[in-house]
């Protein structure tokens, strides 16, 4: 499995002055950020449409597996300053998740950075794209709503029936019956009742309603 590789490319001459200017209104820097999931893949595509965005400095990630650190990401939020604008050829280059997007965007926006999606034409720099990703944030805490009141739901109908929430018991109820008659049975050593069934002591004595005789 390939390890995560970030990189910065840098797409024009070093800026001297970064923090706190701006001209004629604009940003001080737009930053790009690209991502591909495997080594097969290219990210001159990416790299391609970031500069012709007009990103003056561009980081990237390069990673195979679930899991990825994002070092490329987390170094851009980190270079990103107030008025800058972090730009991503796809949204799902940025966010592993809805969620995950949602929580980028927001630290982004309270660093006083901006988020722009060329493929998706969202920019946070306008109030549509703001309110989009409101929109996106409400949707999601609403899943999560949804999830957590099904759960909820479901305990409480089965409590209702007799049933409770938690892991499965370990023994079926005619085990736990054989369990009982062994435990009945004077000539039965418990050591290898237990291990005929594949529980512990603690479990034997507590399905045969005996307490455990103390060491």
């Amino acid at each position: 499995m390939y390890a995560s590789t970030a990189k910065c490319l840098e797409t024009c001459p070093k800026i001297n002055v970064r923090i706190g200017t701006t001209v004629n209104g604009k940003p001080d820097m737009k930053i790009g950020y690209a991502r591909i999931s495997t080594h097969e893949q290219n990210l001159d595509l990416q790299i391609d449409a970031l500069t012709a965005s007009g990103c003056e400095r561009i980081f990237q990630d390069t990673a195979s597996g679930a899991k990825s650190d994002r070092q490329g990401l987390a170094q851009a939020i980190e270079f990103a300053r107030d008025g800058d604008i972090i730009v991503a050829y796809r949204l799902d280059r940025c966010g592993r998740s809805l969620k995950h997007l949602i929580e980028i965007v927001s630290t982004l926006e309270s660093k006083g950075v901006h988020f722009v999606s060329l493929t998706e034409q969202i920019d946070t720099t306008t109030s549509g794209g703001r309110l989009l990703f409101h929109l996106m944030a409400s949707i999601a805490q609403f899943e999560r709503d949804l999830i957590r009141e099904r759960t909820l739901a479901g305990l409480a109908s089965a409590r209702t029936r007799g049933r409770m929430g938690g892991r499965r018991p370990k023994l079926t109820p005619g085990q736990i019956k054989i369990a009982k008659k062994l435990r009945s049975d004077k000539t039965v050593v418990i050591k290898d009742a237990c291990k005929s069934l594949g529980i512990s002591r603690s479990t034997f004595y507590s399905i045969t309603n005996i307490d455990e005789p103390s060491q």
